[in-house]
């Protein structure tokens, strides 16, 4: 018994079976060196897919940021900006030499205030291009619809407005209010506000109700051609929705602001449509230094402040002299750029 226990198992079993193992057993050995082997062939490729996709997140990821900085220098360079701003004071000018020195002081308050308003309005497309990921040839479309299209809205709420001081002066109490609400939203609101999802914004939510989309740009094309013939918008239609909706919008704070600078419907105008031509020049700037000039959204909020006073004032028959509220509003604007630069945002 002692030595059958030591005898090989192939002599303990039957012919037969052993048979078997000996014909079964070199090709389970073989099935699962060759299992071994694909699965790690298997890691490797998923290795590879990941890393494949982790480059093309990357790479996207710069084209993005290659496509925000390449704009302003294709587009709207140094020169633009300068021309615009010095047809702007020209213009200014020219005021002075028809109209009086008070009508140009009105014209340059009302063009300066307008300006650093469209300065904060122009991040706020930004950050509307950087979330649909607008190509940018799409961008330059839509910022040229935009200002052409503010350039007649402007005129038509600027008449409306104008004509409903003339028959109702009270609503500049109204006009007042709503400026001094914006001043105080700028002063309280904190800096993360401006890099929240945009997709529980109200504006886009409104749109997405009226426009449906594809989920791929055709170029720099409105609508596109299905597969089956039919046709449908594209993400830059919904884009520009957006942006010209949110205009209308920003002329709720900017109108009665000139307002509370001048009555008059020519100068009001004006200084809107000189800031409106120069904004697809200060895009430029504004894609690439507006995280520099942290302190100026503070500066526009108490020139909105100061201006909702001024026109509260008005009714007590307190006037403040224009070329008082140019001084201030300069001063302001200027404190807001220089304290920027001097004191920048420290970086972690």
């Amino acid at each position: 018994m002692l030595r059958s226990k030591c005898l090989p198992f192939s002599c303990l079993v039957s012919p037969t079976l052993n048979c078997r193992l000996s014909c079964r057993l070199p090709s389970a050995i073989f099935s699962k060196n060759d299992f071994v082997q694909r699965r790690g062939q298997q890691e490797n490729r998923c290795r590879s897919i990941k890393s494949e996709r982790e480059a093309e997140s990357k790479e996207a990821a710069e084209r993005e940021l290659r496509s925000l900085e390449s704009l302003p220098v294709k587009e709207a360079k140094t020169e633009t900006l300068a021309f615009w701003i010095g047809s702007a004071v020209a213009f200014g000018a020219w005021i002075w030499h028809d109209q009086g020195p008070v009508k140009a002081q009105e014209y340059f308050a009302g063009y300066m205030l307008e300006q650093s308003l469209s300065v904060d309005n122009l991040f706020v497309f930004i950050l509307v291009f950087n979330y649909f990921k607008t190509p940018i040839d799409g961008q330059s479309k839509v910022l040229n619809y935009g200002i052409g299209t503010a350039v007649v809205l402007r005129a038509v709420l600027i008449l409306l407005g104008s004509d409903l001081v003339q028959r109702f002066e009270p609503v500049l109490a109204v006009f007042a209010a709503i400026l001094l609400f914006s001043s105080y939203k700028l002063l309280m609101g904190k800096d993360e506000d401006e890099d929240e999802d945009l997709k529980d914004n109200a504006i886009l939510k409104f749109c997405r109700k009226f426009i449906t989309s594809t989920d791929y740009y055709d170029g720099n094309k409105f609508f596109t051609t299905l597969a089956d013939g039919s046709r449908a918008a594209t993400p830059l239609l919904l884009t520009l929705a957006v942006i010209e909706i949110g205009d209308v919008v920003f002329a709720v704070d900017s109108i009665p602001a000139v307002f509370g600078i001048t009555l008059d419907p020519f100068i009001v105008y004006s200084s809107n449509i000189f800031a409106i031509l120069s904004l697809r020049a200060l895009y430029s700037f504004v894609s690439t230094a507006m995280v520099e000039l942290r302190f100026l959204d503070k500066a526009v909020a108490i020139v909105l402040g100061f201006i909702g006073v001024k026109m509260l004032l008005g009714f007590a028959d307190v006037e403040v002299p224009t070329n008082v509220s140019l001084l201030v509003v300069a001063v302001l604007l200027a404190g807001g750029v220089g304290a920027s630069l001097l004191l920048p945002e420290a970086k972690e």
